[in-house]
């Protein structure tokens, strides 16, 4: 039987890729998972055959760039085409002033959140559009669009801010291709890098990533429409990106 729909979700380990990918494996898609650790996507693996599902594993840094060119090969080879891509993982980097980041650590952030992302984009556009549905959803922040940014975020917040710029890019360059684009901020989440970033926080006093992925599944459905937009889980709205005014 074919499956509904082809996945593709990065950082799919743990946390929000982990909880995304079950959800789209519930909806009967066929769940690509791309992750650095080989042990996590097979303990994930064995949750996604339980439900009944299937998937495809790919360990690979995001930061191997050709492993990303041959991954759109390999999926056109096999399906020819993606129906959803879901560009999840991600570095929170160094919480310093900017003027005493390392030079490898803003590399390394760049590289993660935002290069990888393009490159994504670049090897699996013609897949998304052979799709005639292809969604798109990028995970973002609200340290990327605050009005008032905080001091010491730099790094996360300026690639997250370039997330979002490319996301919009991309969507109105697919507009009537069949091809939807969107992000997603989650807020605050009972998260590894949460508590890297909060150390002090109760995570008991945070929803969790299986609370926002439950909400995202409609983004990803082949019924969705809207694009360019930012669905924000915190206050469960939809939200237009708008210039200075």
């Amino acid at each position: 039987m074919k499956p509904s729909s082809i996945a593709l979700v990065t950082g799919a380990s743990r946390g929000i890729g982990r909880a995304l990918a079950l959800e789209l494996a519930r909806a009967g898609a066929h769940v690509v998972a791309l992750a650095r650790t080989q042990g996590a996507l097979e303990e994930l693996d064995d949750e996604i055959r339980a439900l009944g599902g299937e998937a495809t594993l790919v360990p690979c840094d995001l930061a191997d760039f050709e492993a990303l060119d041959r991954l759109g090969a390999a999926l056109f080879e096999r399906w020819g085409r993606l129906d959803v891509l879901v560009g999840n993982a991600g570095l929170l980097g160094p919480l310093s002033p900017l003027a005493h980041v390392d030079p490898k650590d803003w590399s390394r952030v760049m590289a993660v959140n935002v290069t990888a992302n393009w490159r994504l984009i670049r090897s699996l556009d013609p897949l998304l559009r052979a799709s005639g549905a292809g969604r798109v959803v990028f995970v973002t922040s609200g340290a990327a669009h605050r009005a008032t940014m905080k001091p010491f975020w730099g790094p996360y917040a300026i690639s997250k801010a370039a997330l979002e710029a490319m996301a919009r890019t991309y969507a109105a360059e697919v507009a009537g291709a069949g091809v939807t684009a969107m992000l997603a901020n989650p807020g605050p989440l009972r998260t590894r890098m949460r508590a890297q970033a909060m150390p002090g926080e109760d995570p008991m006093t945070l929803r969790t990533p299986e609370e926002f992925a439950k909400k995202c599944l409609a983004l990803l459905a082949p019924e969705w429409r809207e694009s360019a937009r930012l669905y924000d889980f915190p206050t469960d709205r939809l939200l237009d990106f708008s210039g200075p005014g």
